[in-house]
């Protein structure tokens, strides 16, 4: 019944969770204030048992929590701050994104299955994984009429002035331990995903698996590795790409993702310092392929150190290089005879102006931050509970584009991005 109630409070957070602007491409660096406060490692030693259905369901056997059960609570305030800026002989144009605090709750545990000792832990996460999105309606980016050309015509000045991407994840996971020095795990995914580009929000389902190990080689050393297949959600009628009057529909998958991790423990268990290098495939990605995202190799290093037995302090670095690839030289003019453009972008089938192909890429989706600085702290209330504290900071990063416009003069986007994030959670033993 106690398992029971766990459970629908985990589907409960899933489905009322919001979306965020996101950090490696569009995916948070992990999941839970601990993971968070170490620059997002986990792949080999996980501290709690939300970071380890995220991380690496093996790690569920090798836990500060075994053999006992542990419920994590947990909660992200994500603040990004973005804004865009078109230059032409026109004049230059710029606005801020309307900045916006989300609120990103998420929930886990791991329990032993049996009576008494066993090898075999069960795993369940609930938490919002992924999002992107900027908003500039009303701003003078949002310029419906601002090339003119005349006799009533007239053209937007950008594609993506509003974009709302939220990607919740809900993973029931099992590992086992066949031996004291290695465990495997499994999770199975269940992404809800929900698109708004301006016509109306669309949502729909994907699923797909995460795979996992962990190698102890000796007492103090943990090596892990993971896998995550490819999770592809189709959104229906959310915009018309090509102009001709219907909504098109847009697929989006969240790519395949390799990731290897080291942990090792020294000075008598207080100091742990655990590194990990992720893959994550976009470019061949449904969607993010067709805006030439490129892959990405993520680097997370994290140290967490306890003077005394009731408090640890954690610090850590994330680093990505932007996914977004740069088209400096684009051509986005238009024949002013016919009203239509010269060079066009193929979208899922259907063709879009290059001129708005390109500030839907770079306007409407500015996943360009790359360097991100984490804090946190976690303190031992009592033996059952734990409080657990984070902060990070994604640095401000520039990414700009050159080409020409419809009326085919010199054009630059150019789109800006910063974020910072607090992070809190209570752990429950049991």
């Amino acid at each position: 019944m106690k398992f029971r109630r766990i459970a629908i409070a985990v589907l409960a957070i899933l489905l009322s969770a919001g979306g965020a602007m996101a950090t490696n491409g569009d995916n948070l660096i992990s999941i839970g204030p601990i993971s968070r406060a170490m620059g997002g490692v986990g792949v080999a030693d996980p501290q709690d048992a939300i970071s380890a259905v995220f991380s690496n369901p093996a790690a569920m056997c090798f836990g500060n929590y075994c053999p006992a059960s542990e419920v994590n609570f947990a909660g992200t305030l994500f603040m990004p701050k973005v804004d865009a800026k078109v230059t032409s002989p026109m004049g230059t144009v710029s606005a801020d994104s309307d900045e916006k605090v989300y609120a990103i709750p998420a929930i886990g545990l791991s329990v032993p299955l049996g009576e008494g000792p066993t090898n075999w832990r069960f795993g369940l996460a609930a938490y919002g994984v992924s999002g992107l999105g900027v908003d500039y309606r009303g701003s003078a980016i949002d310029n419906t009429r601002y090339y003119d050309f005349g006799g009533g015509m007239a053209a937007p000045l950008v594609a993506g002035e509003y974009t709302q991407l939220q990607i919740m994840k809900f993973a029931p996971s099992i590992a086992f331990q066949p031996s004291s020095r290695w465990s495997m795990g499994l999770a199975v995914h269940i992404d809800y995903g929900s698109l708004d580009l301006r016509s109306g929000s669309s949502s729909n389902y994907a699923y797909g698996v995460q795979s996992g190990v962990i190698f102890r080689p000796l007492d103090d050393l943990a090596l892990g590795a993971t896998y995550i297949s490819p999770q592809k959600v189709t959104h229906a009628n959310v915009s018309d790409f090509d102009g001709d009057g219907t909504l098109d529909d847009l697929d989006l998958e969240a790519p395949q993702q390799f990731a290897f991790g080291a942990a090792y423990t020294l000075a008598g268990g207080k100091l742990l310092l655990e590194g990990d290098i992720k893959y994550l495939n976009w470019s061949s990605a449904k969607g993010y392929d067709d805006f030439d995202w490129e892959d990405q190799w993520v680097y997370a290093v994290g140290a967490q150190f306890m003077p005394i037995e009731k408090l640890s302090l954690r610090v850590g670095y994330n680093y990505a290089k932007n996914p977004v690839a740069d088209h400096s030289g684009f051509n986005g003019s238009m024949n002013p005879a016919t009203g239509m453009p010269n060079s066009v972008r193929t979208v899922q089938g259907k063709t879009m102006p290059t001129y708005y192909y390109e500030t839907f890429r770079i306007i409407g989706f500015p996943a360009v931050v790359e360097q991100h600085l984490t804090f946190g702290l976690g303190y031992k209330i009592s033996e059952r509970f734990f409080l657990e504290l984070g902060y990070m900071h994604a640095f401000e990063e520039t990414f700009s584009e050159n080409g020409t416009n419809l009326f085919g003069q010199p054009v630059a986007l150019e789109s800006t991005l910063s974020e910072d994030s607090i992070d809190f959670g209570l752990t429950w033993r049991f």
